[in-house]
C-alpha cells in the first residue's frame, strides 16, 4: 500500500497529484510561468483537503527532479524535501523525461503501432533537454542537451517513427519534420500525474533518495538570465 504526493515544477506547468497503488487519485495544476513558489504549497493543501486525508498520512513524496527550468526544479524539489524532512517520509525522485514518456503513453497516445518517443524540454534557442525511449521505457539514447538538426536522431529515424512531443518539440518542427518518420504531438505538458507508474514501481523497490544531501538534475549549469525569462 502507498499514498504518494507527486510534485511536477520542471517547466512553466506547476503540478501536484495523489495516487495510491499507482492510481492516480487527484491532481491539480496550472500552466503559467514564474508561479510555481506561489501556489505548489496550496495546490497541495487542496488536494489532500479535497480527498479528506491528511500529510500524515502519505507514505512517500516523488519529486520529477530534472532536467528542466532552474528555478522551477529548485521550488519543486526544496517542498519536497521540506516536507519529507518535516513528515519524516521518504523522498522518490522520477527523471523527468522518462516520466514525460511514461505520461504520454498513460494520457496521450495519439499513434498506433510501433514507435519511439522523443520527450523535449526547451532550453534556449534550437537547443533542448531531451532522451530517447522505446514503449517500454528502455532508455535508446541517454538524457542530453542538444541543438537540434537535420541529422538528429537520423539514425533512429531512418529505421523508425519516432513521436516528437514536450514544450521543446515545436521549435523542432521545422528542422526534423521533413522526416516522414518524424510524428509531433502538439501541446504535450508536462503534469504530475506522469509520475504515478515509475514512483509507485520505485516505492515497492525502495528506490528512496538521500533527503539531506539530493540535488535536481539540472544537466547544464544555471545562467542568469533577464526577469521574465527561463
Amino acid at each position: 500500500m502507498s499514498l504518494i504526493l507527486q510534485i511536477e515544477t520542471s517547466t512553466t506547468s506547476c503540478s501536484v497529484a495523489l495516487a495510491k497503488d499507482g492510481k492516480l487519485l487527484s491532481s491539480k495544476s496550472i500552466n503559467q510561468r514564474n508561479i510555481h513558489a506561489e501556489v505548489i504549497t496550496v495546490f497541495i493543501g487542496e488536494i489532500f483537503a479535497a480527498n479528506g486525508l491528511t500529510f500524515e498520512e502519505m507514505d512517500a513524496v516523488a519529486v520529477s527532479s530534472g532536467p528542466g527550468s532552474y528555478t522551477g526544479l529548485r521550488i519543486g524539489v526544496s517542498t519536497a524535501k521540506g516536507l519529507c524532512f518535516s513528515l519524516d517520509k521518504p523522498l522518490i525522485a522520477v527523471e523527468t523525461l522518462e516520466a514525460m514518456a511514461s505520461g504520454y503513453l498513460s494520457r496521450i497516445k495519439e499513434v498506433s503501432g510501433e514507435f519511439l518517443l522523443c520527450p523535449m524540454i526547451d532550453a534556449r534557442r534550437m537547443e533542448v533537454y531531451t532522451a530517447l525511449f522505446d514503449q517500454q521505457l528502455n532508455r535508446l539514447v541517454a538524457t542530453s542537451a542538444q541543438i537540434i538538426d537535420q541529422e538528429s536522431f537520423k539514425q533512429h529515424l531512418d529505421q523508425h517513427r519516432i513521436v516528437f512531443f514536450g514544450d521543446g518539440a515545436a521549435k523542432c518542427k521545422a528542422v526534423l519534420g521533413y522526416h516522414p518518420n518524424a510524428v509531433f504531438t502538439d501541446g504535450f505538458l508536462n503534469q504530475a500525474e506522469d509520475l504515478t507508474q515509475l514512483a509507485a514501481a520505485k516505492f515497492q523497490q525502495k528506490q528512496f533518495e538521500d533527503v539531506a544531501y539530493f540535488e535536481p538534475f539540472y544537466l547544464k549549469d544555471f545562467i542568469a538570465g533577464k526577469i521574465g525569462s527561463r
